[in-house]
């Protein structure tokens, strides 16, 4: 795992691999059975992995199969620490349905505490996640490693709470916002002057998050370097003069046009062109040509950004101090929710997923069925391969705690009484089923009552599957099965290259281009959100895609090398795929694909679209290391998506670009006709609205709308 992928990581968890894990984190292996007592009871321990000393243990359940309570696993603490200080515990039950990873914390001046991290097997692992991903060494981080290093990183990652981290950073990034602004010179409308302020410091922090990894100029600092460096030149009594003489000359030169002249690069360094449109001349810097920004507000913000550490990759926060393009939502969730009164809402991670996934999949099973219907016969392949999966497709929060053999046969004595519904006294019977359920058989806060509804539709659903009702893709929204488990389940599993085909073009399209005359040119699937604010929707629908891009090339590759010179279609998409004299990689490849075919957004706030911008930049972005020998760095340009997001009110629309040019060319003929006159004001406003973003109540009549043609 590069760093630490997110996929692989979950597989791990789920599977309880804790050594391949720790092998994927740069761990060193090792197998060790160590028996300890605690109490009356003796543990198993068994190490699967050290760094520099420190160890990493699985402690095996007690006798009934159960993870012991936390006195018992303070004890087992205690008995490792005679033998080996630094260590973490990873306790697991028998059923492999829960994980609590223990660490002790020691601070100078403080008592010890212990820090715990539980895991259920009906969750997503995302706080494990976030405390693991910053203890992963690279080979090169090896030979300079004590002890001390290692347990620094465990206690900072396992101490730190990754979302005090980000609202500390928006607490006082918004403060430095409004310093910002006080030092903003020439544009003397507020909402201008905000806006613009959001934009240079978008600007700078895309700028912060690419030189950390050395694309500009090779210099980690890159921006704080050339600001001391125009300060010695124009001495710092110029006030204006890095914001006016560099910083214009990085974004629309530099960074925004792929001619760097010799003149050019003594004053900006190697760096790459970037295109994407985010350097471009802003319509505010158009509009505004004689803004101006004192030196002092940049050696304020780079002050504050100095404290953090950037990461372009998207591991989350990991020493108390370290930020991913993810802290960009966050802020704009934050501004959200300081506005709310304008009708704005953030839509949360888990709702949007659900929602993404419950469109998307159903969508590109259609389509595909649409264009190869014998795939999807209710007697295909493919529902048998449903009908026999048991509960595969079953959601882990659902099966928890469940035996198939006989789900009531842990049951209370006095909550099984209550199972009959054909006898007396029955709400007398029932009324112990609302005392809360334990934790290896319910969910939190579930009541027993809650724990036998929740197995009886398990044992309906599981019911229908196997009786072969599931038939359709809409079932399994019908019955809140794993979708995407059964999109990837399909292209992994079938020996069918005409679905895998279909299903590919149902995602990326076909172009005129690809060698196969029996299909023809047609555009994949298009998400829109309509007001994408900062993009919540659209990064929900790209985790969707990418892992399905993914499995489609990688199950290409396999027809291909099985009958080299039979499957056209697929050697066609793979030569374009994998061309490195045009994308850096795959990964790249499939998200600027997904970015420019996939994806559209609207919003009517310009702060939210250049924030969505700015994050999908990022993560294409964040796919490159920097290569000093290859052109342009061999980063690919950034896609120009001004097309895909954009700024503008949905309610309203654009004009078409008939009207647009009638509009500009004045051949708009009116007459005194009320309702012509109302048609043509309509189409001048929508004109402006794309343009100008002129909302149509600023042309209120017949006047106006002359002045405005």
């Amino acid at each position: 795992m590069n760093a630490l992928d997110k996929a692989a990581f979950k597989k791990f968890i789920q599977a309880f691999d804790f050594t391949t894990l720790f092998n994927e984190l740069g761990w060193d292996y090792l197998n060790e059975d160590l028996p300890k007592k605690a109490g009356d009871k003796t543990f198993l321990l068994k190490a699967v992995a050290h760094k520099e000393g420190f160890r990493i243990f699985v402690c095996n359940p007690d006798e009934e199969g159960k993870i012991s309570d936390s006195n018992i696993r303070k004890k087992i603490h205690t008995e490792i620490s005679r033998l080996y200080f630094e260590h973490l515990i990873i306790f697991i039950d028998r059923d492999k349905t829960t994980q609590v990873w223990q660490l002790v914390i020691r601070e100078y001046g403080k008592p010890q505490r212990i820090k715990q991290v539980t895991w259920y097997r009906h969750q997503e692992p995302e706080l494990l996640y976030q405390r693991l991903s910053g203890v992963f060494f690279t080979i090169d981080e090896t030979d300079k490693l004590t002890i001390v290093d290692v347990t620094h990183r465990l206690k900072e990652n396992f101490g730190v709470n990754a979302e005090k981290v980000t609202r500390k950073f928006y607490d006082v990034f918004k403060k430095e916002h409004t310093r910002f602004l006080k030092f903003l010179k020439g544009i003397e409308d507020n909402i201008a002057r905000d806006w613009y302020a959001s934009l240079m410091l978008n600007r700078l922090m895309f700028c912060y998050f690419i030189q950390r990894r050395r694309f500009l100029n090779n210099d980690e600092n890159y921006l704080r370097t050339k600001l001391k460096e125009v300060q010695a030149e124009k001495g710092k009594d110029k006030f204006f003069k890095f914001y006016y003489d560099f910083l214009k000359t990085l974004f629309h030169d530099g960074l925004g046009s792929p001619n760097h002249s010799k003149e050019l690069k003594k004053i900006i360094g190697n760096i790459p062109y970037l295109n994407g449109g985010l350097f471009d001349t802003h319509r505010l810097e158009a509009e505004y040509p004689k803004i101006q920004i004192d030196d002092a507000a940049f050696e304020h913000i780079f002050n504050f950004f100095d404290e953090w550490n950037w990461h372009l990759d998207v591991r989350p926060e990991t020493a108390g101090n370290e930020i991913n393009p993810d802290v960009i939502g966050y802020i704009f969730e934050k501004y959200i929710n300081d506005r709310a009164q304008m009708g704005a809402y953030y839509t949360k991670e888990d709702i949007t997923q659900y929602i993404s996934k419950n469109c998307i999949i159903p969508f590109l099973f259609d389509e595909t069925q649409r264009n190869y219907n014998k795939a999807f016969n209710p007697d295909s392949w493919l529902w048998t391969m449903v009908k026999e999966s048991g509960d595969r497709y079953i959601y882990d929060a659902v099966k928890l705690g469940i035996n198939t053999n006989d789900m009531w046969a842990d049951l209370p004595e006095d909550v099984k009484e209550g199972l009959d519904p054909n006898q007396p006294d029955l709400v007398e019977k029932r009324r112990c089923w609302n005392r809360p359920a334990p934790s290896e058989v319910a969910l939190p806060t579930e009541i027993w009552r809650e724990v036998i509804y929740r197995r009886k539709r398990y044992a309906d659903v599981r019911q229908k599957i196997e009786n072969g009702t599931v038939t359709h893709i809409n079932d399994f929204i019908t019955y809140n099965l794993n979708i995407c488990q059964l999109a990837q389940d399909v292209i992994a599993n079938t020996s069918d290259p005409k679905l895998i085909q279909h299903f590919y073009i149902a995602i990326a399209g076909r172009s005129r281009d690809l060698k196969n005359s029996a299909i023809e040119p047609r555009q994949g699937i298009t998400i829109l959100d309509p007001t994408c604010g900062s993009g919540a929707f659209l990064f929900a629908a790209m985790e969707i895609l990418k892992p399905l891009y993914d499995e489609c090339l990688q199950r290409m590759d396999e027809f291909v090398q099985e009958h080299p010179g039979k499957h056209s279609f697929f050697e066609q998409v793979l030569s374009d795929v994998d061309n490195t004299s045009i994308h850096p990689n795959r990964d790249y490849f499939i998200y600027k694909s997904i970015i420019l075919r996939n994806l559209y957004g609207v919003d009517i706030m310009n702060e939210a679209v250049e924030i969505a911008k700015l994050r999908l930049f990022l993560k294409l972005v964040a796919m490159v290391e920097a290569d000093y020998n290859k052109p342009n760095m061999g980063l690919e340009p950034l896609p120009d998506v001004d097309f895909n997001i954009r700024a503008g009110n949905t309610l309203i629309g654009f004009a078409t670009e008939t009207e647009l040019k009638r509009a500009f060319e004045g051949k708009l003929d009116f007459d005194n006709d009320t309702e012509k006159i109302k048609e043509k004001c309509d189409i001048v406003a929508r004109t402006f609205t794309r343009y100008k973003e002129i909302q149509l109540s600023d042309i209120n009549d017949f006047e106006d709308f002359k002045k405005a043609k």
